[in-house]
């Protein structure tokens, strides 16, 4: 189990995935050995990866929450199979085995109309509901879930992320020359610029400028994908809450920053808000619903899909050689 020295680098890295160990290590009153030691132990024991993301509407594209309601014998195989799609972003099971959530993206608001076409009839699939991501909260390609027991104080996340440059709005995508880059990024976001140079065949100058201007185009960030299991916590739940509109923004801002959540977004559809949340055990999470939810004004109904397992997550920039936008942090 990791201890307090790995959630705080973990914490660290949620705040600046590429920061150098050097510069962590100094943060957190440690040596850079340290620090290097310890987040290869926990990237080789999968608690944690670093992967390079793309921007959605810098690549022209939309993201859609489809929730399918299946039999329970369909769900496994339909769920793999929608995994290995990559306009798939994202894959779940939740609600005992019997409901799929998946993040599915297209360009200029349309395509996603042709993958569940493909969905196979037969009554595998009772229910398909679709929503529309209208806007996300919290800063993109960050991961704020970083549960109660983070213990950076805000002193150190502001010397953490004092450097980081603020994205261009609107975002501009990147061009095919990046390709090689985004690659390499896409399978390890922490890759130093002398590996970089050596899987482009760039050089480390031409490495370095190219990651600047691409963050500073708001086309590429960093996810920290983490395995909470990992670190004690168990219960995943996804909140499908109705919000009065004129509060929506504000209650979407609120939830996004609580520890708990991992993610939060306004939705189309009945339910117009919709929160990702990581708690210890179903007590902890019925505190979370009874206490930090329930402060939160202008909700007014809400479901809830406790997640099974996950399938898929923060997909690849690159598939078979193309840019695609990857998915959900």
């Amino acid at each position: 189990m990791p201890d307090d020295l790995d959630r705080r680098i973990i914490h660290g890295l949620q705040c600046a995935p590429r920061v150098s160990f050097r510069r962590l290590g100094e943060v957190l009153g440690v040596s850079e050995q340290t620090v290097a030691r310890r987040y290869a132990a926990l990237r080789r024991d999968g608690v944690l990866r670093v992967v390079g993301l793309g921007n959605p509407s810098a690549h022209g594209q939309v993201e859609w929450i489809a929730r399918l309601r299946c039999r329970p014998d369909a769900v496994d195989p339909l769920a793999r199979s929608l995994a290995r799609r990559p306009e798939v972003a994202y894959v779940a099971v939740a609600s005992g085995g019997s409901e799929i959530i998946c993040v599915i993206r297209s360009p200029d608001g349309t395509g996603h109309d042709e993958l569940l076409r493909q969905l196979p009839r037969a009554g595998a699939v009772l229910d398909v509901n679709v929503d529309l991501v209208v806007r996300t909260f919290g800063d993109l390609g960050s991961a704020p879930w970083t549960g109660p027991d983070a213990s950076l104080t805000p002193e150190q996340v502001r010397r953490l992320t004092a450097d980081r440059p603020v994205p261009a709005d609107p975002p501009q995508p990147p061009g095919a020359e990046d390709l090689p880059l985004l690659r390499a990024l896409a399978e390890d976001g922490r890759a130093t610029h002398t590996r970089l140079a050596e899987l482009t065949g760039w050089s480390k100058p031409r490495v370095a400028r190219r990651l600047e201007a691409l963050e500073a185009a708001g086309s590429l960030s960093y996810d920290v994908d983490t395995l909470p299991e990992r670190l004690g916590y168990r219960l995943n739940a996804t909140l499908w809450l109705q919000v009065d509109l004129p509060l929506l923004h504000a209650a979407g801002e609120r939830i996004g920053g609580h520890h708990e959540c991992a993610f939060a977004a306004a939705i189309s559809g009945r339910h117009n808000l919709m929160a990702v949340v990581i708690c210890r055990d179903t007590p902890d999470f019925y505190r979370y619903l009874t206490t930090r939810l329930a402060g939160v004004a202008g909700v007014r109904g809400y479901e809830i899909s406790v997640r099974a397992h996950r399938l898929k997550q923060s997909a690849s920039l690159i598939h078979h050689g193309r840019l695609v936008h990857p998915g959900l942090a």
